[in-house]
């Protein structure tokens, strides 16, 4: 099985180019910083994985990620080898992503959408709509007595 989870910020703007041809395919480029979690003196405290996503996963990441957006995406292991021009062979991997969604909330990020886009569609988050304008801290409030209401007590 060749599956990998990671959350983690981007460290740049993503990057999209489409492919020629009769139909298009958005592809998106973007780097991914991930925090490691024991720290050693000496090392470094995180690191950074290249991710690439197809088609309308990658128009979302074009139109709702740029540089410090918190996301958990989660793919596939490739390798990217290559032989570069003084003929040495260049060892690297890259994430090709399946899913991908925000991971953490509006105001946290300072901006942005929330939610998240997953090969089907639109989901994984929550719907900011839902909340009244008054509820600061991004949670709804919930009158007391609603326990009385709720079928399923």
């Amino acid at each position: 099985m060749n599956k990998v989870i990671l959350m983690g910020r981007l460290t740049r703007d993503p990057e999209v180019r489409y492919s020629q041809g009769a139909s298009q395919t958005a592809i998106a480029r973007f780097s991914v910083a991930v925090d490691r979690r024991f720290k050693r003196d000496g090392e470094p405290t995180a690191d950074f994985f290249n991710c690439t996503s197809f088609g309308r996963q990658a128009e979302f990441v074009e139109r709702y990620l740029h540089k410090g957006t918190k996301v958990v995406l989660s793919g596939r292991v490739q390798n990217d080898n290559y032989t570069n021009k003084e003929g040495q062979m260049v060892y690297s991997v890259q994430i090709m992503v399946e899913d991908i969604e925000f991971a953490e909330s509006k105001n946290a990020a300072g901006g942005g959408n929330e939610g998240g886009y997953s090969n089907g569609g639109f989901g994984g988050g929550n719907n900011s709509a839902a909340a009244p304008s008054g509820a600061g801290d991004g949670f709804m409030n919930i009158p007391d007595g609603i326990d009385e209401e709720l079928p399923f007590n």
